[in-house]
C-alpha cells in the first residue's frame, strides 16, 4: 500500500516510525502523559483532560494511576470502570482495547510495535503494529508484559510478571514466561 507511514501503520503493514507526522503524533501524546503524570491527584481525577481527550474512548469511571506512559493515546479505547494501576505503558502503534471492568495492576506493559528481524530494517525503523484485545472483567497482574496481535478473554487472569505471547482464553488463567495456562484441578 502506497501512503504516509501513519496509514501503512493503521492497516498493519510494515512502516518506518521514523518519520515527521508520527513524531508529531508522539510528542502530542507525550504532552497530554506529562499533563496527567504532573498534576495533583484531587485536580487529576481519573483522567487528566488532556490524556481523557487524546485517547479513542474512555468508558464512565475508567481511571489511569500516575505515572502512566503511551506512545500514540488514540489507538486505545478503554471500557466503564477500566483500571490502570501506576506505572502501566502502553506502546499504541495499534488498536488496543480494553474491555469493562478490567484491572491492570501496576507496571503493566503492553507493546503493539513488533520491530524488523533484519538488522538493517531496525535502523530503518521498521515497525508493524499488531493489536491488543483484552476482554471485559480480566486481571492483569502486575508487570505482566502482552505481546501485540494477543488477545485475552473475557474474565481471563494473567499473573504477575507473566509474559503473554499469544491467546488466552476467556476466563483461563495463564502464568510464567511464556506466559502458559494453569492447569484446574
Amino acid at each position: 500500500m502506497a501512503g504516509s507511514e501513519r496509514a501503512k501503520m493503521a492497516a498493519g503493514e510494515w512502516y518506518t516510525c521514523l518519520d515527521d507526522e508520527l513524531e508529531a503524533l508522539r510528542v502530542t501524546a507525550r504532552d497530554a502523559v506529562f499533563e496527567h503524570n504532573c498534576l495533583p491527584p484531587r485536580q487529576r481525577g481519573n483522567l487528566g483532560p488532556g490524556l481523557k481527550a487524546l485517547l479513542g474512548s474512555v468508558g464512565e469511571g475508567a481511571r489511569i494511576e500516575a505515572p502512566f506512559h503511551c506512545a500514540y493515546g488514540f489507538n486505545i479505547v478503554l471500557g466503564d470502570g477500566v483500571f490502570l494501576n501506576a506505572g502501566c505503558t502502553i506502546l499504541d502503534t495499534a488498536s488496543v482495547r480494553i474491555g469493562k471492568e478490567t484491572l491492570l495492576g501496576p507496571n503493566v506493559q503492553i507493546y503493539c510495535a513488533e520491530h524488523h528481524k533484519e538488522v538493517a530494517g531496525r535502523q530503518a525503523g521498521l515497525e508493524i503494529a499488531r493489536p491488543v484485545e483484552i476482554g471485559a472483567h480480566a486481571w492483569i497482574g502486575g508487570s505482566a508484559i502482552i505481546l501485540g496481535g494477543v488477545s485475552i478473554g473475557e474474565g481471563a487472569i494473567v499473573g504477575a510478571g507473566a509474559v503473554v505471547t499469544r491467546d488466552v482464553p476467556a476466563n483461563e488463567t495463564v502464568v510464567g514466561n511464556p506466559a502458559r495456562l494453569v492447569k484446574r484441578r
